[in-house]
């Protein structure tokens, strides 16, 4: 004790040395620490950059920059995009209202029917006999399985729609319209009203498929391409099949392949069109009456979100 008063100034330097000592070690543990961990990050980033660099496309380097280039080119798609959208209108659905009720589509399907037929008839288009349109499991109905009558609002202004193009190119006959099942009335409907598929719904919009059968010449044919192809409302033919109509059932009361020989319908048989002289040679054309299977696909965008 007499040593530490008579030195009591180096012994509290002591000390206070030792305690800056202490702390410096640990000041300088934890920065090596957070150099190491810095260093790994960093080692982290290079890597990352490196394989960056070396995927194809890569970001690009001081001369290229493929980001810049990625960011315009998103912008141009976008353009395109919007101005597609003029090809891909809705449809508008019957009826077209916020809200549908079991009354109003009721009515709105019987004045579908009713005005298809007298389009039909004015477009000297053969029906079936007594034809609803594939809505024949509903046609009668008042009442209709819950949720699904803004489906079915849909489903009759698509068809509506596919039925007035083939009218406007005034085939020979209409033989039939088939379209998905979308309600729990529709196990009900005789079979060749519907197709065994069902709606897709992607990223960007909901594809609902058709098929339609129809009667006519090659030259309404090319008009009925023609007129879904500059459709707006984005109408896709996605297979065409084409055969001899003269063979082929005509379409009775029970639907399409209702058993039976059908006559042939006013034209069917071929005519000369190009004729020489007398003992010279004959050119002629033969034109005949097609059966057509069209399958065709609506394209409907999703809501922008």
């Amino acid at each position: 004790m007499a040593w530490i008063k008579r030195n009591l100034f180096f012994a509290i330097g002591s000390l206070v040395s030792l305690a800056l000592l202490v702390v410096a070690g640990i000041y300088g543990f934890n920065s090596y620490r957070h150099n190491s961990a810095a260093f790994d990050r960093l080692n982290e980033t290079y890597s990352t950059l490196r394989d960056l660099a070396g995927q194809k496309p890569s970001p690009g380097n001081n001369k290229v920059n493929n980001v810049d280039a990625a960011k315009e080119q998103e912008q141009q798609l976008r353009a395109w995009i919007n101005q597609t959208g003029k090809y891909f209108q809705p449809v508008p659905p019957i009826p077209d209202s916020g809200q549908v009720t079991s009354e109003a589509f009721a009515a709105a399907l019987r004045r579908a029917i009713d005005q298809l037929q007298h389009e039909a008839d004015a477009a000297n288009v053969t029906l079936p006999p007594k034809y609803g349109f594939s809505f024949e499991a509903q046609r009668s109905l008042v009442k209709f399985a819950p949720a699904s009558l803004e489906l079915l609002a849909a489903q009759l202004g698509e068809i509506k729609t596919i039925s007035e193009v083939l009218f406007a190119a005034r085939v020979n006959s209409f033989d039939g319209v088939q379209r998905v099942r979308i309600s729990d009335d529709d196990t009900a409907g005789p079979q060749a009203d519907y197709i065994d598929d069902h709606s897709v719904t992607g990223e960007l919009a909901v594809m609902t498929p058709y098929v339609v059968t129809f009667r006519c010449f090659s030259g309404e044919l090319a008009a009925v391409l023609a007129g879904f192809a500059s459709s707006p409302h984005g109408f896709i033919v996605k297979a065409i099949n084409v055969q001899p109509a003269g063979a082929v059932p005509m379409p009775g009361p029970e639907g399409n392949g209702n058993p039976g020989y059908a006559p042939p319908m006013p034209g069917a048989q071929p005519s000369p069109a190009l004729a020489a002289g007398r003992g010279g040679l004959t050119t002629v054309l033969k034109e005949q009456l097609l059966r057509v299977t069209l399958e065709i696909e609506i394209v409907k965008p999703l809501p922008k979100k």
